[in-house]
């Protein structure tokens, strides 16, 4: 296996591995969530969800692998930079929201809207670095298809998602007054 396909694959466990600990820090938080009467929306599109991330690392390497991509330096050093970058704004607004960040859509009856870090120059900042990672990841070792594929397929899902989210914070928001 040549190097630029080796040190790809490193990249791309280490993104699982992030996704992992991304899972613990979501469990612990579902945890404190229900505690507080938290309320969970959206089960029915979670599932897709987990196939399709769990898709995308799949994808990349196999791609890559099996269809003999190239490191492209140009196109691979600038979409590298943009996985960096959409790693640092998830955690940015995995940090910033604190407890009420979850991989599933649980609202805590009676919490604010966090308008800070991220959030206070959009709503769904995550989602920037979902389609940007989503992009920028595959085509680090030119796996076009996949990139394609994850990007085709997410849109209906962030948007079921992004509708689910809204719907429930505003159910809550409204319980509130």
């Amino acid at each position: 296996m040549e190097t630029s396909l080796l040190l790809y694959v490193v990249l791309v466990a280490l993104v699982g591995l992030e996704r992992v600990a991304e899972l613990v820090v979501s469990l612990r938080n579902a945890k404190w969530s229900f505690g507080q009467g938290g309320v969970e929306s959206g089960r029915g599109h979670y599932p897709f969800m987990v196939v399709l991330h769990t898709g995308l690392l799949a994808g990349c390497l196999v791609e890559a692998i099996v269809a003999d991509r190239p490191f492209t330096p140009v196109l691979g050093w600038i979409m590298i930079a943009v996985v960096l970058a959409s790693q640092a704004l998830r955690w940015w607004c995995i940090a910033t929201l604190g407890r009420q960040w979850n991989t599933r859509v649980i609202v805590v009856p009676g919490l604010s809207l966090v308008a800070k870090g991220p959030y206070q120059w959009m709503r769904h900042p995550n989602y920037v670095a979902v389609v940007a990672e989503g992009a920028a990841l595959p085509l680090v070792h030119n796996a076009w298809i996949t990139a394609i594929v994850f990007t085709v397929l997410n849109i209906p899902l962030l948007a079921v998602r992004i509708r689910t989210e809204e719907a429930a914070l505003d159910q809550a928001l409204a319980a509130a007054k």
